[in-house]
């Protein structure tokens, strides 16, 4: 049953289009309506809708790499594997590109690229974590050997990534909103013209990762010869 849910959803249109929709009404809104105009921000506060709807897009497609590897571990049905690793590669690349936009609004902002703010510090740790469970891929042949050690690996980091990005910055002074005693933007930046961008770029944000990682997946089945179409009596 999961077998036939997850292939429909690879071979499903609808939420990829959405996706495209919400993509174009992000960047298009995100660069022409109007923003509250504040001190020290100015117009850099339109990154609001492309630095932190990437980290919660990161999050979400981290979360859906996490519950594919629990169910390879249930089931060593290789299917789930992959799932697993073409999703953390999407998530870190959403990490990585977080990481820039919020260097260059750091720049802008702070005066410069890099503060060492606990938040930028952590949030860099976070993806070293994630790239090492790459590498960690990479440096076993035996394919259910490494199928098991990264799926046991990929449960470990995400349980790490949230005392790194939302604990421990918080414990400590920080510059960044919402951290270090600091009040998010959603608090007292964002106006209704905001939101009306904000939120369905988060949807957009993750959609599109969402595609991008289907695609890899559709391409991995292909080339270890698996059937994407949905069976009758799939495996569970």
């Amino acid at each position: 049953m999961t077998h036939s849910l997850t292939n429909k959803l690879l071979l499903a249109k609808w939420w990829k289009i959405v996706a495209a929709v919400l993509m174009c009404y992000t960047i298009i809104a995100g660069l022409l309506m109007p923003v509250p105009e504040l001190d020290i921000l100015n117009e850099t506060i339109r990154n609001a809708y492309f630095h932190v709807p990437m980290w919660f897009g990161m999050m979400l497609i981290l979360l859906m790499s996490l519950i594919y590897s629990i169910k390879y571990l249930r089931t060593g049905n290789l299917r789930y594997d992959y799932v697993a690793i073409e999703a953390a590669k999407v998530g870190v690349l959403y990490g990585i590109l977080g990481l820039t936009t919020g260097m260059i609004w750091a720049q802008y902002t702070w005066g410069a690229w890099w503060n060492g703010d606990p938040k930028q510090n952590m949030a860099a740790i976070a993806m070293l974590m994630y790239l090492a469970y790459i590498v960690l891929r990479g440096s076993i042949s035996d394919q259910d050997q490494r199928a098991k050690v990264s799926s046991v690996y990929n449960i470990f980091a995400f349980v790490a990534l949230f005392p790194l990005l939302y604990i421990v910055p918080r414990l400590t002074d920080s510059l960044h909103p919402s951290s270090g005693g600091n009040q998010g933007f959603v608090a007292y930046d964002m106006d209704g013209w905001m939101r009306l961008v904000f939120y369905p770029a988060i949807i957009g944000w993750t959609f599109l990762g969402l595609w991008i990682a289907s695609l890899n997946v559709r391409a991995t089945y292909i080339e270890e010869g698996i059937d994407l179409e949905p069976t009758a009596n799939p495996k569970s």
